[in-house]
């Protein structure tokens, strides 16, 4: 098979031709149809995540086929159309049990300590508890962003935000996460104030059905919280940090009113992953600080039941559509200002 490989951090990936992967027990092989890149394969790719170990091929979020499976498996067949959750858990241990597969202690990730999904084929391990049939009227592009951005962001707005019609939300960071955020929690019937520095990504959000709060990245962090609890009526209901700072993370608890709740899903890193928080406000406005990471794959059935009916559309952020040869060139450029809005997704076979 072809698959696109690193041997080092932070030097050129290239597309080379590998054996096939061997279908592990309890496994499955999936012919990747199509691969979402996402700024969580840049930061493997640089060596931000001690979990990769090299050569290395990247790659979390896809759609495919089923290739090959393991005789235990049970509930998947050759041919079949799946996704998966971008964290594969166990499924033995008391979180899976409790269906809470997304905090799994023994879960793995392909693209990073698994390979990845840049790839004509990728494994799936504990296949009967991680594969996500998906119905033919979903199609590969769209749902390859499943299992990472668009899911993470259902996770964060219905298991974790627990967002409610009426209630206003702010959503800080309108890159693929965020603008899965501002599509679900409008859905859910709340007002949303989308928060970014960027015009464009500010209009998605605005078709999405999103109120947009322009920023620069040197406007000083009290005026933009001033703006968002006036814009919001006295502070939101519900912030929801996509991007992932320091800025934006004490922004969101500080745009709440009392009893509101902060759900961080942008990944904190380097001098951001221990930030100062006002934690005074969240003690005297009994605040709610929250983790959202990743999707249970449970909650798949609800996810695909709202996108069959119309509700939730994750091609709505489909943007660049490249192939298989382009995904070295689309890694690094990761590292950059974005060029285009919405979800580059690569089309494998």
């Amino acid at each position: 098979m072809r698959a696109v490989r690193y041997d080092a951090f932070r030097t050129p990936p290239r597309v080379e031709q590998m054996d096939d992967p061997a279908c592990p027990p309890r496994g499955a092989v999936i012919e990747v149809r199509a691969t979402g890149v996402c700024r969580s394969d840049w930061h493997a790719w640089q060596g931000h995540d001690d979990s990769v170990s090299l050569p290395h091929t990247p790659g979390h979020e896809f759609a495919g086929v089923v290739r090959e499976v393991a005789p235990e498996v049970t509930r998947f067949r050759v041919g079949d159309r799946v996704t998966a959750p971008f964290i594969l858990s166990c499924g033995r241990c008391a979180q899976c049990r409790a269906g809470a597969t997304q905090v799994c202690p023994d879960q793995h990730q392909p693209g990073f300590d698994l390979p990845g999904s840049y790839a004509e084929q990728v494994v799936v391990i504990e296949a009967d508890h991680n594969l996500v049939a998906l119905p033919d009227g979903i199609d590969m592009l769209a749902a390859a962003g499943l299992g990472c951005r668009f899911g993470t962001a259902f996770h964060a707005v219905r298991t974790q935000a627990r967002v409610r019609d009426g209630e206003c939300v702010v959503v800080l960071g309108c890159g693929g996460v965020g603008l899965s955020v501002v599509q679900i929690a409008t859905a859910a019937g709340a007002r949303v104030l989308a928060v970014d520095v960027s015009p464009g990504a500010l209009e998605a959000a605005r078709a999405l059905g999103a109120e947009p709060v322009p920023t620069t990245p040197d406007e000083p962090a009290d005026d933009l919280v001033e703006r968002l609890l006036a814009a919001s009526g006295g502070g939101a209901d519900v912030a929801i940090d996509a991007l992932g700072s320091a800025r934006t993370a004490a922004a969101g608890i500080r745009s709440l009113r009392p009893r509101g709740r902060h759900v961080q899903v942008g990944l904190l890193l380097g001098e951001d992953a221990d930030p100062a928080l006002p934690m005074g406000r969240v003690i005297g406005l009994e605040l709610q600080v929250l983790g959202s990471h990743g999707l249970a794959a449970g909650e798949y059935r609800e996810l695909l039941e709202e996108i069959a009916d119309g509700r939730l559309d994750p091609a709505a952020h489909l943007g660049s559509i490249i192939g298989l040869e382009d995904l070295p060139e689309a890694l690094v450029g990761l590292g950059g200002a974005p060029t285009s809005i919405g979800m580059t997704v690569a089309r494998i076979s």
